[in-house]
């Protein structure tokens, strides 16, 4: 894996673990000589992550919408930051250059985007590692939701184990450097049910 997409908030969040956890995803990223592909701010968690790689000597490329820019949320010291018109673009960019996702905490965006990664894995788009940093149990309650999915017959478990979780970075990383992704196609059936 030459480069990580990491999706988080734009926000610190109301405990100090996150941006610890931040802070040390990205020391972990360059120790493994990977590269960070994020969203391009200079603010909240993502800004955390990238001043981290940045500091270690790591390459950050940042995708921004120009709408956001204007909003002077932009990080200016980055290896390379591309300027994108929609939020679609910025997925599609993303998507791009990276070789692999992890999401941290974050909000309503952070979920769209690793949803959206998600759902182009489970339909044979990209076969990359998609993993969850999950940070003092952050994204417990979405896991029992997808296990419920699962149960429910809404997803198979094949699919709902294409997200890799570990609340520890270098444990994070291992399990994406040995993914495999699955070759089953997507559809439910009473079959398969």
């Amino acid at each position: 894996m030459k480069r990580i997409t990491v999706f988080c908030g734009s926000s610190l969040g109301t405990d100090i673990i996150y941006e610890n956890q931040a802070i040390m995803l990205g020391k972990v990223l360059t120790k493994h000589n990977i590269g960070l592909v994020y969203g391009g701010a200079d603010v909240g968690l993502m800004g955390a992550i990238a001043n981290s790689v940045l500091k270690n000597n790591g390459e950050v490329i940042g995708v921004l919408p120009h709408f956001l820019q204007q909003k002077e949320i932009a990080h200016n010291n980055l290896s390379h930051l591309y300027l994108v018109d929609t939020m679609h673009e910025r997925k599609n960019k993303m998507n791009d250059l990276s070789d692999g996702v992890i999401a941290m905490p974050g909000g309503f965006g952070t979920l769209e985007e690793f949803f959206e990664m998600l759902t182009w894995a489970q339909l044979g788009l990209h076969q990359k590692p998609i993993g969850i940093l999950n940070i003092s149990g952050f994204y417990n309650e979405l896991l029992n939701f997808i296990d419920t999915m699962v149960n429910k017959g809404f997803l198979k478990n094949v699919n709902r184990d294409m997200i890799l979780v570990s609340d520890q970075p270098d444990v994070l990383i291992e399990k994406m450097k040995a993914y495999k992704a699955p070759n089953v196609s997507k559809w439910i059936t009473k079959e398969t049910n």
